[in-house]
């Protein structure tokens, strides 16, 4: 038998423990270092309306990331489980919330956020080839789907792989924000700081416009909650959890501004708002025969990226399945790799099904309201567990100043968007209703009809033959490279 749930009270077969500090730190930067700095900073100075401003909206967006980081360290050491918001919105307020979250992840969040990252990618890895041109949109998603497929491949294989790749693709990433921000040095020690002259003129002063230009600089530091979705994979989590955070937020918020400095020693504020790439226009202006390499950078960032999230959001399917909120054959654990393997497959399919859309980036307008609004209840999931479980076990505990003022941005996050962006919001709380009719049928139903739980049934069935035949193939290739 190659597979074992790893999830009854018997068994044995439980997910490594394989992480450790740097692979956490790798895991939260390579994530959080997507391609959202190096492709659009527009969005914060089109919201805003001034350099001053934006610098420190992306300042503050890294201290309020930092603190909700923090919250989520408490979180994940007070509740030591896998899949993060699922697990502490489950252990606070119960099955249909967390159901809730799951759904919104499994349909839009991640693999509408995957497909996305997937395309820039693709965009970018080709860019060289085509260098007076837009690439072939069949292509690029071609070659995205290549990306998804070859890095589920390595997810399903070994984790200490996919850790690797992480690692290097971190350190390539960040690399092309250092060559960026010594250039940046370089130009203000010419004194090309005319840009910063009369920096907060044209400020904008209504809060809506603030709320969106926080959007758009949170959305480039996306990603320091996704360590706790492996927190049972953690090496010694009560320490490398909060020492990750402690390295990783302080270290991308500094190279963050540090980068928009650089950008605006090269770009005005005009040729930034006209820029689809700001990196990359960067690169043309300073790097001349060398700007080819601005686009490989993105790339690698892309791909260290999605392959982060791969590795997390696939611990979310899994830990679903575990407390039966999704098929039972997700939860299981191969055996051989000790990895999630149908949970990994799954967050694959969905995520080549989202590829095919022409909608994602619509999808992903609803899916930041929504995701903003589920990160919201795990943080009044925290206050609420202080009320009602005082006597918990808090390995790391928080001041009550940081969830309470975290709380205070997320509902400003979430209003007043609601004014500008009324449809979009709308249509992310439709796609959260949908879920109750789902969790009430496939969940809370017990007494289904023979009909059903016979096709239920049939389904696991398959669904089991299938990820059989997966490892059977698996083992093949092994044994040919033995």
């Amino acid at each position: 038998m190659a597979w074992d749930g790893g999830v009854s009270m018997g068994s044995t077969t439980k997910l490594k423990k394989s992480l450790g500090l740097m692979n956490g730190v790798a895991i939260i930067v390579g994530i959080m270092i997507g391609s959202g700095i190096f492709v659009s900073p527009k969005g914060v100075l089109q919201e805003v309306g001034s350099v001053g401003g934006s610098l420190i909206i992306w300042l503050l967006c890294g201290v309020i990331s930092l603190i909700g980081a923090l919250c989520y360290a408490e979180l994940g050491t007070c509740i030591l489980k896998s899949g993060a918001d699922y697990a502490y919105i489950n252990e606070a307020f119960g099955g249909l919330p967390a159901f809730l979250y799951l759904w919104v992840a499994l349909i839009v969040i991640i693999p509408t956020g995957n497909a996305v990252v997937a395309l820039t990618f693709g965009y970018y890895a080709m860019q060289p080839a085509y260098p007076t041109c837009e690439p072939p949109d069949e292509a690029v998603r071609i070659l995205a789907a290549l990306a998804i497929t070859f890095l589920t491949f390595i997810n399903c294989w070994n984790v200490k792989w996919a850790a690797r790749v992480q690692d290097v693709f971190t350190v390539a990433k960040v690399l092309a924000l250092v060559i960026i921000i010594i250039i940046g040095f370089v130009q203000i020690c010419r004194g090309k700081v005319e840009n910063f002259y009369n920096a907060f003129d044209g400020t904008t002063e209504n809060p809506a416009k603030f709320a969106l230009a926080f959007y758009s600089g949170l959305f480039s530091y996306a990603g320091w909650n996704y360590l706790n979705f492996v927190t049972e994979e953690l090496k010694d989590p009560y320490r490398n959890l909060p020492r990750a955070i402690w390295i990783s937020m302080p270290l991308v918020t500094g190279i963050y501004c540090l980068a928009n400095i650089a950008y605006y020693t090269v770009l005005t504020p005009a040729a930034l708002l006209a820029s689809n790439a700001v990196a990359v226009t960067f690169a043309d202006k300073m790097l001349g025969v060398m700007a080819w390499i601005m686009p490989f950078f993105v790339a690698a960032s892309t791909f260290g990226g999605l392959n982060g999230v791969i590795f997390t959001a696939a611990r979310l399917f899994f830990v679903g399945a575990r407390n039966g909120h999704m098929p039972d054959c997700l939860a299981l654990i191969n055996i051989k790799f000790i990895t999630p393997l149908p949970a990994i497959i799954f967050q694959c399919l969905m995520t080549l099904l989202m590829l095919v859309s022409g909608d994602v980036y619509v999808l992903i307008n609803y899916a930041s309201f929504v995701e903003s609004l589920f990160i919201g209840i795990s943080i009044a999931g925290l206050l609420w567990l202080r009320y009602k479980r005082p006597n918990m076990e808090r390995p790391i505990k928080v001041h009550l100043v940081f969830p309470i003022f975290f709380m205070f941005i997320m509902l400003y996050l979430i209003i007043f968007p609601l004014f500008n962006n009324a449809s979009e919001c709308f249509m992310g709380l439709v796609v959260i209703a949908t879920g109750v009719p789902v969790y009430w049928l496939c969940v809370v139903w017990q007494r289904k009809p023979k009909v059903i739980t016979s096709c239920l049934e049939k389904f696991t069935i398959l669904s089991q033959k299938l990820f059989l035949a997966v490892e059977e193939e698996v083992d093949e290739i092994d044994e040919k490279q033995e």
